[in-house]
């Protein structure tokens, strides 16, 4: 997401940090907390990653707190992948993965409605689940292309080389997502722990 010219601002460890000329931001009576965002030299550490374009535009690429570095070292930002995955028609909600592991995976759910229409187009029983086709080539195909398609925004170290495509869509109400749709990774990690363990599991075909 693109917000705005860069004005008194900085990148600082990839953190985008702003800085005031008339005013110190501050919490209400709590020192400590402020003193947690709020570095010497007065700018504050919003928590955001982005990056500046060559015009001075600030682009916000994701949260600090989600940020995944691979035993490689190479620090991820997912909002990137995610972002551009979920554009894909087939896909409903997503979750890169690769903390401390050898490269980025991802686990992919697929929208329900759009399923629906991709297994009548291609001639596929109407009750078969995700499940089912998972090792459908065609099926995997299109969402190959999903994932082809977010590695386009980062560099080869950063892309997702593999994907698991789970049964059913992130829900609120299994703890997956918050209230405004925004996953719960470490909610889904525990609960997918098994697939993304398989992700890594170099004796798989």
């Amino acid at each position: 997401m693109t917000v705005s010219r860069a004005c008194s601002a900085r990148q600082l460890q990839a953190c985008c940090c702003c800085h005031w000329r008339t005013a110190r931001p501050s919490y209400w009576n709590d020192e400590a907390a402020t003193k947690e965002i709020l570095d010497e030299d007065g700018w504050l550490h919003t928590g955001d990653l982005g990056a500046l374009d060559d015009e001075g535009f600030l682009t916000i690429t994701g949260r600090k707190k989600d940020l995944i570095v691979t035993a490689a070292g190479k620090n991820v930002a997912p909002a990137v992948l995610e972002d551009r995955l979920r554009a894909h028609w087939l896909v409903s909600q997503c979750l890169v993965v690769g903390e401390a592991r050898p490269y980025i995976a991802a686990l992919v759910a697929a929208d329900v409605e759009a399923f629906a229409q991709w297994k009548a187009d291609n001639g596929r029983p109407e009750t078969a689940t995700v499940g089912d086709l998972a090792d459908d080539p065609a099926l995997r195909s299109e969402f190959q292309a999903a994932v082809d398609d977010a590695n386009k925004a980062v560099s080869r170290a950063e892309a997702i080389k593999k994907f698991a495509l789970l049964e059913e869509d992130f829900t609120e109400e299994r703890g997956q997502l918050t209230p405004t749709m925004k996953v719960r990774r470490q909610v889904i990690l525990e609960q997918y722990a098994a697939q993304v363990a398989a992700l890594y599991d170099e004796t798989a075909s």
